[in-house]
């Protein structure tokens, strides 16, 4: 008998910064990925594909609800931080970079450079945008709070309107300051 690919329950969550895709694999939160950009999102769901083996369903959980719980909550001003299991899907040097992410605490910010230098590669600065900008899961592993060195709201996968309003509605803006 064929061993069935796990399954990757998605479900879509409208923000006031525009609509998500969340997805849970085998009970943990694996994907949260903006639905503005399709080949992004065309990407995204090819890396989950390879990286997890699974076959993509709609489908409620109840893991995929206390998501959306948590993120309304992160809207409405009522959370700062998220408690969900997260598995990272990505190469060894993109969850290094992840990490990192994770620990820039709410409200703050911090460059690509700062970034680079904190995993010791000052020089790395390009892997870590393109590291970045592969993160699967948005707002959970805040790439929103990471800007170019001079201030400079720079790319984000959910466009620089969705980063400005996070990092507004996080009280980074119009002061960014950086947290290393």
């Amino acid at each position: 008998m064929p061993v069935q690919d796990p399954i990757l329950y998605t479900q879509v969550f409208p923000s006031p910064a525009g609509d998500l895709l969340l997805g849970e694999c085998e009970g943990t939160l694996c994907l949260c990925d903006w639905l503005i950009n399709p080949s992004r999102r065309e990407a995204m769901v090819r890396r989950m594909q390879k990286g997890l083996h699974v076959v993509f369903q709609p489908c409620d959980t109840p893991l995929l609800r206390e998501a959306r719980t948590q993120l309304q909550a992160y809207f409405e001003g009522e959370r700062q931080t998220f408690t969900l299991p997260l598995r990272l899907v990505g190469t060894a040097f993109q969850q290094e970079i992840w990490e990192v992410l994770r620990k820039i605490p709410y409200g703050k910010t911090c460059s690509y450079l700062s970034v680079a230098q904190q995993i010791g590669r000052p020089r790395a600065v390009r892997a870590v945008a393109n590291a970045i900008g592969a993160n699967p899961l948005s707002l959970f592993i805040p790439c929103h709070r990471v800007i170019g060195k001079s201030g400079d709201l720079t790319g984000y996968a959910g466009g620089l309107a969705a980063k400005r309003w996070l990092l507004a509605h996080e009280g980074a803006l119009p002061l960014l300051d950086s947290f290393s």
